[in-house]
């Protein structure tokens, strides 16, 4: 977290993070308090940006650390990761909800969506093959609203875009 940041909104943070480490069975430490600051800002963010951020705090710290840190806070239910085809992997704090993500095919963006439907989860298998389904994982993929603006395009007519708040630059 940023030396900027008031000293007790920083202590305040740190409580929360350091009580959510340990209700999900995890020692707090520096490199964990310091690798959950640097997600939660700038969600979602790329491994490269998340050292960049904890070496702010934590100079001497490797980029391996902090990969296995955030493989170590995925896997405890801290982080979720993201995949995003063609590009690297992103992380995020926003994991208690069942919510969905768009990313633009030109520019890389990558924008939350809520669930579009009532509760957890989204979307309903045609086959559940006798698993009790508890998470729908939705990647939208589309051109977002600079890029088009960018090249000129005439917006997209999406027939559901207007019956669908949750969605975002149409696509």
């Amino acid at each position: 977290m940023s030396p900027t940041v008031p000293a007790t909104e920083r202590t305040a943070h740190e409580a929360r993070w350091s009580a959510l480490l340990r209700a999900h069975g995890r020692r707090v430490t520096r490199q964990r308090l310091a690798v959950l600051d640097a997600v939660e800002p700038t969600p979602p963010a790329v491994a490269e940006a998340v050292a960049a951020g904890v070496r702010a705090e934590l100079p001497g710290i490797t980029v391996q650390s902090v990969y296995v840190v955030l493989s170590d806070l995925t896997e405890s239910g801290l982080l979720r990761r993201i995949e995003v085809p063609r590009n690297p992997a992103r992380y995020e704090t926003r994991v208690a909800d069942n919510h969905h993500h768009a990313v633009c095919t030109s520019c890389g963006r990558i924008e939350d969506v809520d669930c579009a439907v009532g509760h957890a989860p989204c979307l309903t298998p045609s086959d559940t093959h006798g698993m009790t389904i508890q998470i729908a994982d939705m990647l939208y993929q589309g051109i977002c609203a600079d890029c088009r603006a960018a090249s000129g395009a005439a917006p997209e007519t999406n027939p559901t875009a207007s019956n669908n708040p949750t969605q975002k630059d149409g696509v």
